[in-house]
C-alpha cells in the first residue's frame, strides 16, 4: 500500500499545500527534503523517523 504524508495535515507560515505519495521510502526521502528546503528543517534520522510517524495509508481509487 503506497503511504502519504500531507503538509495541509501540519499548517505552517508557508501555508504549504504539498502531498507526497508513494512508497513509504520515496515519502519519507522526498518528504525530509522536501522539509529541509522549503520549512528549514535539518534532515536527521531522528526526524526521519518522526516523519514516518506522519504517513498515512493512501486511500483506495475507485477504478
Amino acid at each position: 500500500m503506497r503511504k502519504v504524508v500531507d503538509c495541509r495535515d501540519y499548517p505552517s507560515e508557508s501555508k504549504c499545500t504539498l502531498t507526497i505519495a508513494g512508497g513509504e521510502e520515496e515519502v519519507v526521502r522526498a518528504a525530509a527534503e522536501h522539509s529541509v528546503s522549503v520549512h528549514g528543517e535539518t534532515d536527521t534520522p531522528e526526524f526521519r523517523t518522526m516523519l514516518r510517524t506522519m504517513l498515512k495509508d493512501e486511500a483506495p481509487q475507485d477504478a
